[in-house]
């Protein structure tokens, strides 16, 4: 099957471009893991099983890095399989060289998130002929030194409830956008854990331990509740063991500026704000069909032991994502608001049946029948251009079948 992989991509943008007008001038890369549960010192040298940073949640485990790369409908234009231990920010220029010798030079935006590209890369992206454009997260540290900056540029509104401020320096454009929504979520979030951990420490400080047993339950809250716990500083007296502990507040007036905003970089100097934040927001996408690999496709448990069917499972799961996103892109048309999880969730309901029926003469007739649809399902099969096949004709035997 492998062999076949780089002939596929090629196939997909074809079928994609004819099935739902597909462009490929905005892509989306990110990168995800996938865990095997067996012990890193019983692989062979050289395998891509590997421990590295897990965003499965589990580091003890051996990994392989899957990279992604996917248009804001969703539409997968390639993936490549990278060792465990592969850092995000040494994937990106391998993959620009392998998509601009399969589809060939082109003006192309990439969408990334922050601690993928390097400046290194992001310079030889603005050199290249033509240019390589880019949309990338930055990271908080940048947002500091620039802030001075921001403070006297005028607010713009980029579309309802989102807001921007432009800074164009060394030719490229920073984009400080604040979006309502986001600051609601990411506020109540916030609130949901500092609630929450600073119950916990009253609960602490009234309980009769030893010194180090309550080290050892403030160690725990604090891996439940990280972002609260940078808000708050404790302390335990060394002799008594007791525990007390303040809410930092300039450390929380600093996170409440910074909660539902975001500093994007671009070499698109002359772009609307409005479609330079749609394009960002749309890395959704990629998050999605990362979710739908694991959740609704089941990319775990992998059993193989030989690494190309390793990589032959990841390409078996990959196809399935195609057919996924192409029932999904085909029920956007015909029938929004269905997925194509509810969809499949109606077709099982119809199922394959043998009816048995004894004759006198000592032979039975057999009648494979598939249900009837219910009425909603006939509704969509009708929205859907399908139609069921005929009933197969009945199979009479010589005798009675085994049972």
């Amino acid at each position: 099957m492998l062999a076949h992989k780089q002939a596929l991509f090629s196939h997909l943008t074809q079928r994609w471009r004819d099935l739902f007008n597909a462009s490929f001038d905005v892509l989306l890369y990110d990168l995800t893991s996938t865990y095997f549960e067996v012990n890193a010192a019983d692989l062979p040298e050289g395998s891509k099983r590997r421990h590295g940073y897990s965003r499965d949640k589990r580091p003890d485990c051996p990994q392989v890095v899957i990279a992604l790369v996917v248009t804001p409908e969703g539409l997968p234009l390639a993936y490549e399989v990278l060792p465990g231990n592969a850092a995000d920010s040494k994937t990106l220029r391998s993959f620009l060289a392998k998509i601009e010798s399969q589809y060939g030079k082109a003006r192309r935006v990439w969408v990334m998130d922050r601690g993928v590209p390097t400046e290194a890369v992001l310079a030889e992206m603005r050199a290249s002929d033509p240019p390589v454009s880019y949309l990338v997260g930055t990271p908080k540290g940048r947002l500091n030194r620039l802030e001075k900056h921001l403070i006297d540029k005028p607010w713009r509104k980029a579309r309802e409830g989102v807001d921007v401020k432009l800074l164009e320096q060394d030719k490229e454009l920073y984009v400080f956008a604040q979006s309502a929504d986001r600051v609601a979520k990411e506020r109540a979030m916030r609130r949901r854990q500092l609630k929450w951990l600073w119950a916990r420490l009253k609960q602490l400080s009234l309980m009769e331990v030893t010194p180090q047993e309550r080290l050892m339950k403030l160690g725990a809250a604090r891996s439940k509740a990280p972002s609260a716990w940078r808000l708050v500083k404790t302390e335990v007296d060394k002799k008594t063991g007791a525990l007390s502990f303040a809410l930092e507040r300039h450390k929380l007036r600093a996170v409440r500026r910074r909660e539902g905003r975001y500093l994007l970089r671009t070499n698109l100097t002359e772009s609307d704000p409005a479609l330079l934040w749609q394009y960002y927001v749309q890395l959704v996408a990629v998050e999605e069909a990362f979710k739908t690999l694991k959740g609704d496709l089941a990319i775990r448990p992998i059993f193989h032991q030989d690494e190309e069917r390793i990589e032959a499972h990841i390409f078996v799961a990959f196809l399935a994502y195609c057919l996924q996103i192409t029932l999904t892109r085909r029920l956007h048309g015909l029938a929004p608001g269905l997925t194509a999880r509810s969809a499949l969730a109606k077709f099982a309901g119809v199922q394959m049946i043998d009816v048995h029926l004894p004759t006198t003469d000592g032979r039975e007739i057999v009648l494979t029948r598939y249900t009837e649809p219910e009425r909603d399902l006939r509704l969509l099969i009708g929205r859907m251009n399908l139609a069921l096949p005929a009933q197969p004709p009945p199979k009479i035997a010589a005798a009675a079948l085994p049972r």
